[in-house]
């Protein structure tokens, strides 16, 4: 066992060959345990309590059996590799679940940008963007099927559209007219695209479903008008917060 776990030290060493340096070595060895971790580390255990039993043999019977010193030496470099293989194991574990997090988010991101892309396709030729987010696979071309993948298992009414509307609130001031307030409505119309009034959607908001698949808590993401963010960074100081799937400034 120790000479597989330093051969798979050298493989993993000259395989990313950065370099003779100390932490190069601990890299390489960290992936070879990592390589060894379902098989080398059942052995091992097996193998120390098989050698526990050997020696404590040879240890009370030292007329019956000869090889101490080597029984004892094996005993030793099997204890040393297996919590070499445990430590190295163990010291790599926050990292590599911190990747496994960067890969569950850059997932949800690809799907967002997917979403988004497509929106934004939708909104160059139709000057606004969709009242119904199931439009997008009628009228925006999705020849590898991206846009349908990204699409999949998503609820329409998680898509909330949005149009800046210019009320005029004017007041006379002796013959001058001031005032122009412009303010955010939101629209929700079941097929039409186009807002009656000649009005376009111009924002809109879209709330992807965490890893728990259900909309509504603080790992859902937020993509709006580009922006993708969860919704735990959203309510922790981001801009605007969804609450209730009402968009609030």
């Amino acid at each position: 066992m120790v000479l597989v776990f330093v051969t798979q030290t050298l493989i993993a060493f000259f395989q990313r060959f950065h370099g003779w340096g100390f932490w190069n070595w601990v890299a390489a060895g960290e992936t070879a345990a990592w390589r060894l971790k379902w098989v080398s580390i059942p052995v091992l255990f097996a193998i120390l309590w098989l050698g526990r039993k050997l020696y404590r043999s040879i240890l009370l019977q030292p007329t019956r059996f000869c090889g101490l010193k080597y029984a004892r030496r094996g005993l030793l470099a099997s204890s040393v590799v297996t919590l070499l293989i445990a430590l190295l194991i163990g010291i790599t574990v926050p990292a590599r679940m911190r990747q496994r997090r960067f890969s569950k988010e850059a997932a949800f991101r690809a799907q967002g940008y997917a979403i988004e892309l497509a929106l934004t396709q939708y909104k160059i030729k139709y000057k606004t963007y969709p009242a119904d987010l199931r439009s997008l696979l009628d009228r925006v071309p999705d020849p590898d099927g991206t846009l349908a993948a990204a699409l999949l298992n998503i609820d329409s009414n998680n898509y909330h559209p949005s149009v800046d509307v210019a009320a005029n609130a004017t007041e006379k001031v002796g013959r001058r007219m001031r005032g122009s307030v412009i303010r955010k409505v939101g629209f929700s119309p079941d097929t039409d695209d186009s807002p009656s009034g000649g009005l376009v959607f111009t924002n809109y908001a879209l709330v992807l479903p965490g890893e728990d698949k259900i909309a509504g808590n603080e790992d859902d993401w937020i993509v709006r008008d580009g922006m993708i963010m969860k919704q735990s960074e959203i309510a922790n100081g981001g801009v605007g917060r969804f609450v209730s799937g009402a968009l609030q400034p």
